[in-house]
């Protein structure tokens, strides 16, 4: 087997907080010193230092206000100018001898949560190949503010799998960052670096090649990230496990592959009774040709990342456990390979899933609500949950209507829908609410089976809203939130922290969720 740190995952660069300023601060061992600016009040012209920028210029010697003039700096979040200084020659002096090569000015716009997030990816662009960067930047904006960061920073760090002999390109971010002033948030840090290794865990997982990840290996690689974490237990459940269950719909998806399904159930208990049972699940298609619906070349190269969802919920159940969470978390990882074969299934069958439901197939390219409902209907029945949240990149449908910042949103309960709205707003993962229409609920019917699993009236679009109706119905009266990722889980096209690719989109929005809950 493969292992994730063979395909190139690291660890973190180390963040620790420091006493003190930029007055006093030792800086001999320190390869840069990166301060903030902000847009100037009304009526002003150019930018306001912030605290430690003034510090900055004393000990250079240099006017950095003038330097982000001469830069064009607005003070707008994320932006920044690099000065690389000059040794002097033997005998002069320019006035920072002993003092850092690299000064970098950001701007820090609001500084609110988003900005805080550009600032932090903008450190890490700014700062790639060099040993330890020094900062008073984080201690602008409180907590939210500091954790948002700290994420824009190592997310950016985050570099794919590589399986090439040749040395990975570019260079990577700073080994060490010194936060002045944050010595009091060593708790901040702790939880911010668990909440950008989920989402780097869940991008990674889904960047790996589908010759590498079938439905095996990501069971294995899920045993292997929980071996050892405290209150996690995993389970993995072969074909036949499943075909007793009677899981026809994961069953028929997975049946044209020659790596058969998996379900995987990875679940935290925490040490302490009394909270709620949340049920996680996650699509978990590790490679989707469309099966005899089959994808046109161009729309199948990406679907290695059709798995996503899956990858979110173990990242999310994990960073649970490390945050002690004090909910009990069941996720649920619905794991096949969508394949063109012999004996994969066709339109017009009609298959039975976990609870009875007999469905007709129309497309077999739409087989993400397949594998869904027997993973939801199953962890309905047996782990009882008081609330059911499935993560799926679903259809293309919501990347019309949504393109790709937004995740959609469908669920039954009002104060469920708000905090998972709520949760996206401060992780930056954010949600559009979008209708179960009723009307639209008769497409779905069935001459031959209990349901269609994709609509059958030409007359009725909405093609994310109509899977979501399909999904309701396996969520049973469990109040039940549906993320359809589809367009949020992958970029095309990098920005700020976001890579091009998979983006781990989910993980962080669903922590931070079970963290209010």
């Amino acid at each position: 087997m493969t292992s994730l740190s063979e395909l190139g995952l690291a660890e973190l660069p180390e963040v620790v907080g420091a006493a003190g300023s930029l007055d006093g601060a030792d800086l001999t061992q320190v390869d840069a010193v990166v301060v903030a600016v902000a847009p100037a009040g009304a009526g002003d012209e150019g930018v306001e230092p912030r605290p430690g920028t003034a510090d900055a210029a004393a000990r250079y010697g240099i006017d950095l206000v003038d330097l982000a003039a001469r830069h064009g700096l607005s003070g707008r979040a994320g932006e920044s100018a690099v000065l690389d200084l000059p040794r002097a020659l033997p005998g002069r002096d320019f006035g920072w001898n002993g003092l850092p090569a690299r000064l970098v000015l950001v701007g820090v716009g609001d500084a609110g949560p988003d900005a805080m997030r550009k600032v932090g990816s903008a450190l890490c662009r700014t700062t790639t190949g060099l040993g330890t960067v020094v900062t008073p930047v984080g201690a602008l904006a409180g907590s939210t503010g500091l954790a948002a960061l700290l994420e824009g920073f190592w997310l950016t760090a985050y570099r794919g799998p590589r399986m090439a002999q040749s040395p990975r390109p570019g260079k990577p971010a700073a080994a060490r960052l010194v936060l002045l002033g944050n010595d009091g948030d060593a708790a901040v840090v702790a939880a911010a670096r668990t909440a950008a290794t989920a989402t780097v865990r869940a991008r990674f997982l889904a960047a790996t090649p589908s010759n590498v990840k079938n439905p095996q290996w990501l069971a294995e690689q899920a045993q292997a990230l929980a071996s050892g974490v405290p209150g996690v237990s995993v389970e993995v459940h072969d074909e036949a496990w499943i075909r007793a269950q009677g899981m026809g719909a994961l069953l028929a998806v997975g049946s044209g592959s020659a790596t058969p399904p998996r379900l995987v159930t990875v679940t935290y208990s925490p040490r302490e009774r009394g909270g709620r049972t949340v049920a996680l699940v996650g699509k978990g298609i590790t490679f989707d040709t469309g099966g005899i619906s089959i994808k046109p070349r161009e729309a199948m190269v990406g679907m290695k990342t059709d798995m996503a969802g899956a990858a979110a919920v173990l990242a999310t159940v994990l960073a649970a456990a490390e945050l002690d969470v004090p909910h009990r978390v069941v996720g649920v990882l619905a794991l096949a390979e969508n394949a063109f074969g012999a004996s994969a299934y066709r339109p017009g069958d009609v298959v039975r899933a976990y609870d009875g439901t007999s469905i007709e197939v129309s497309n077999t390219d739409a087989e993400g609500r397949m594998v869904l409902a027997d993973a939801m209907a199953w962890v309905r029945d047996t782990a009882r949950p008081d609330v059911l949240v499935d993560v799926a990149t679903l259809t293309g449908a919501v990347t019309l209507g949504l393109g790709r910042t937004h995740a959609g949103l469908y669920a039954t309960d009002e104060s469920l829908a708000g905090a998972l709205q709520a949760a996206g707003e401060v992780s930056g993962e954010r949600t559009w609410r979008l209708p179960l229409v009723e009307s639209y609920r008769h497409s779905l019917e069935s001459a031959v089976a209990d349901i269609s699993h994709q609509a059958r009236d030409p007359h009725v679009s909405g093609g994310s809203i109509t899977a979501a109706l399909f999904l309701q119905h396996f969520a049973g009266d469990t109040p039940w939130a549906h993320l359809d990722i589809a367009g949020a889980g992958r970029a095309t096209k990098a920005r700020d922290e976001i890579p091009e690719g998979p983006t781990g989109f989910g993980a962080r929005l669903l922590l931070r969720w079970l963290q209010t809950l």
